[in-house]
């Protein structure tokens, strides 16, 4: 037997001697090519080590040391499959790396310590290759698993080729644990396996051309290399009990260790086969050992990416289709609660909801306001005590398609429902996806609620628009009214001054532009254009102290004879008009009103004085230039002194008040004369 584990150590040791020379043939330069190179070397001395302790002899410790070395080249390049890196430098600044060789040279170098300190006793090493191996399982299996089916096809014969030998050394090592010693037949037998692997890994070789192997470890890899490695400390621990049982059992001991084993591999399959444990475990590794699911960065970038992009007519529509792309839905809907009992359908997209859904739905709220969750039928199809006090029509749901039924929060406050349908395209559930959906509903649910309450303001704004629009327009019908009125309170006086009728003719015409300026107002819905022209300011002045002069206190003007400047004739005649008006209207009838004009190089300067009730400072600070806002009651609109003020603002003027309660108030208007055009 001994001259049959040399041949075959022998033969191995040589194939993987070729097997190198025809990977430096190559002349791969490649940081992974490099690495099998490394480990094809490492190999072949492992190799030539056993087969010379079985030729010389010596201690078999120093065989199973270069088997450490080979497993962890071995190990290593299952870890480079996974890394980016191109650098020897790199390579070992790799987390995932560096991790492994730390941990290994403590195991190494303790379970060394231990045989040495133990009379070089074999125990703890058989542990150290049973850790190892199974080390080397666990990591291939998470190559795999995670790889796609184009990089399978690269790697499977080298997955193939290092688990068959991994599986085979754990065997080997988990006997000897139980019996405290190596059966030789398997140890001998080693070499040719180590051989007849080496044309498996010769075609992996020749398939990974380029060193491009880059594999995602998903959470189902994480999932079953977890089980894979539970399953490997569970055997391990059995056999420990079936060891203590074999020493302590006299002549029965190995019948009863082997039933012991026995059994515990039943107990083993019964747990990792039931469906809740797998759960539990499934749930509990995701949460404490992996990263999310779901990158919540770049979905939140996404989902931003859809709401500006979105070609959508309405933001329902929208909000709809994005959350029926989150779980592949092929219809869906909005849905609004109107009342407890009844809900509106905002948008629906291939989904028509009747009246016989309506119970259904005030069921689904009422649930989904009592617990806050959200509603896979599917999964209350299978086990409905998941979802306390809720009862659901399944073959109503049925006719349908309906499949999901995602709640709608402002805040805390119920908005409404998603309903999504599919037939086979929805995905199940589970706990993960259920807080990506109630983070996506959340934040649609603030953006529907954002433009409900901008469209609110729109509307808003266009009757206020129009409100302020009819206020003006009434303001200047003020107007027209008063030209007409001093008409008719001078015509029993004057009808037979030529000079008078002549007056009155211009005074009609005056007031039918106003009125055909009132009309286009109102036939475009928006205010008319103003036109500048070169006016004498001290006529427009004395033009409204005459029409204001019909009422009393009358009002003096202290003029000067030219002062001309480029201005809006007519809305200067109203704005002076309605500041006068108010002056008068705050005087008692004895009082008096002034009006002082004064020019100082290139600016005009106009004083409206009165001794009437005057203003307070609070009044003057947050009411006299709000608009709408008015101390006359129905006989005011509120807008006359705003009006001025953005008048004067508008030609780069000034109005200042100064005003003390009970002794009069005074209008400075500070304007720049624009002789021009």
């Amino acid at each position: 037997m001994d001259s049959l584990g040399l041949f075959g150590y022998s033969l191995a040791g040589i194939a993987y001697l070729v097997f190198a020379l025809l990977i430096f043939a190559a002349r791969n330069k490649t940081t992974l090519a490099r690495w099998v190179l490394v480990s094809v070397l490492v190999t072949v001395i492992a190799n030539g080590v056993a087969a010379l302790q079985i030729k010389l002899g010596f201690s078999l410790q120093w065989a199973m040391l270069a088997d450490g070395f080979k497993v962890a080249c071995w190990s290593l390049l299952i870890l480079l499959c996974n890394t980016e890196q191109r650098s020897f430098r790199a390579i070992i600044a790799n987390s995932h790396i560096r991790q492994y060789i730390k941990i290994w040279t403590i195991l190494m170098v303790a379970c060394w310590l231990a045989s040495v300190l133990l009379n070089y006793s074999y125990e703890y090493l058989f542990l150290l290759f049973i850790v190892l191996n199974l080390w080397s399982l666990v990591l291939l299996e998470q190559l795999y698993r995670s790889a796609d089916s184009q990089v399978r096809w690269a790697i499977w014969p080298m997955v193939i080729a290092l688990a068959s030998v991994a599986i085979f050394d754990f065997v080997l090592y988990a006997q000897a644990t139980m019996v405290d010693g190596i059966d030789f037949d398997f140890w001998f037998s080693r070499g040719f396996i180590s051989l007849i692997v080496v044309p498996l890994l010769l075609i992996s070789t020749r398939r990974i051309r380029n060193g491009a192997v880059r594999i995602f470890v998903s959470r189902h890899v994480v999932f079953y290399s977890s089980m894979l490695m539970i399953a490997g400390i569970y055997l391990l621990v059995m056999a420990f009990a079936g060891y203590v049982i074999n020493y302590i059992g006299g002549e029965w001991g190995s019948v009863v260790s082997i039933g012991f084993l026995m059994l515990s591999a039943l107990v083993l399959v019964a747990l990792f086969i039931t469906e809740s444990l797998r759960r539990k475990l499934k749930v509990f590794i995701a949460k404490n050992f992996f990263a999310n699911k779901y990158e919540y960065r770049d979905e939140w970038l996404n989902l931003i990416g859809k709401i500006e992009t979105t070609n959508a007519e309405s933001y329902y529509q929208m909000a709809t289709q994005i959350m029926m792309s989150k779980v592949d839905a092929y219809a869906g809907a909005i849905l609004k609660k109107v009342t407890g009992q009844r809900f509106s359908v905002q948008y629906s997209e291939k989904l028509l909801l009747d009246d016989t859904f309506n119970q259904q739905l005030v069921e689904c709220s009422l649930f989904c306001q009592r617990q806050g969750w959200i509603i896979d039928v599917d999964e209350y199809r299978k086990t409905p005590t998941v979802y306390p006090g809720l009862s659901l029509d399944l073959s109503l749901f049925d006719t349908k398609s309906i499949r999901i039924i995602v709640p709608i929060f402002i805040g805390k406050a119920f908005y409404g429902m998603f309903i999504l349908a599919g037939k086979n395209q929805v995905k199940q559930l589970n706990w993960e996806d259920r807080d990506l959906l109630f983070a996506i509903s959340k934040q649609l649910g603030n953006f529907v609620s954002l433009h409900e309450a901008n469209d609110k303001l729109a509307e808003s704004k266009q009757f206020d628009a129009f409100n302020r629009m009819s206020a003006f327009l009434v303001h200047d019908l003020k107007n027209v009214q008063a030209q007409l009125a001093l008409i008719t309170s001078n015509a029993e006086k004057h009808r037979d001054n030529p000079e008078f009728i002549a007056d009155v003719f211009e005074t009609v015409e005056s007031a039918t532009e106003r009125l055909s300026k009132v009309l286009s107002q109102l036939r475009n819905k928006q205010a008319a254009q103003s036109k500048s022209e070169l006016v004498d300011i001290s006529a427009i002045i004395n033009s409204v102290i005459e029409q204001r002069n019909i009422e009393l206190p009358k009002v003096t003007f202290d003029k000067i004879n030219h002062c001309e400047m480029a201005i809006d004739n007519e809305t200067f005649h109203s704005v002076l008009n309605h500041l006068i008006q108010n002056a008068q209207e705050a005087t008692s009838k004895d009082g008096w009103v002034k009006v002082e004009l004064t020019q100082i190089e290139n600016h005009i300067g106009i004083k409206i004085s009165d001794n009437g009730c005057g203003m307070s400072a609070d009044f003057i600070n947050n009411r006299l230039f709000k608009p709408f806002d008015t101390t006359k009651g129905n006989a005011g609109m509120g807008i006359g002194v705003f009006e001025a003020k953005q008048f004067v603002e508008g030609i780069a003027g000034i109005i200042k008040v100064e005003s003390i309660e009970d002794k009069g108030t005074v209008f400075i208007i500070d304007l720049p004369i624009n002789p021009s055009l």
